[in-house]
């Protein structure tokens, strides 16, 4: 008997899709965005209804909350994961070099300590 897929695997078993095109499970930051969208959903709406009793516009303003926060979360997961993507591209590229001038003439460290002991 297989074990059962564990959550986030991409690959195995048939992929989570909200409305048939958000792939939930292998896009970074939808399933963080979607979820805090429906809790400020929530939130918005009955809040708006404990505040004024108002059934049709409590919907409408936990629909516009959900869009918002949703949104709102999106954008800085996003912001957040492409700056990360960015600084581990440098510190890639900084150990290639560093693995490539090693002991050569051209590693900046081993100008430093050749002047160093010269004086």
């Amino acid at each position: 008997m297989a074990a059962a897929p564990e959550p986030g695997e991409p690959g195995k078993g048939k992929p989570f899709k909200l409305l048939g095109i958000l792939d939930v499970e292998n896009i970074p930051c939808a399933r963080d965005s979607v979820l805090y969208g429906s809790l400020g959903s929530v939130v918005a709406g009955l809040g708006h209804f404990l505040l004024t009793s108002r059934v049709r516009r409590s919907c409408d303003v936990g629909v516009g909350g959900f869009i918002l926060v949703t949104l709102g979360c999106w954008f800085h997961c996003r912001y957040n994961y492409a700056k990360q993507r960015i600084q581990e591209r440098i510190a890639r590229e900084g150990i290639k070099n560093k693995i490539l001038y090693e002991s050569t003439h051209l590693d900046p460290e081993r100008k430093q300590t050749n002047s160093d002991s010269s004086n």
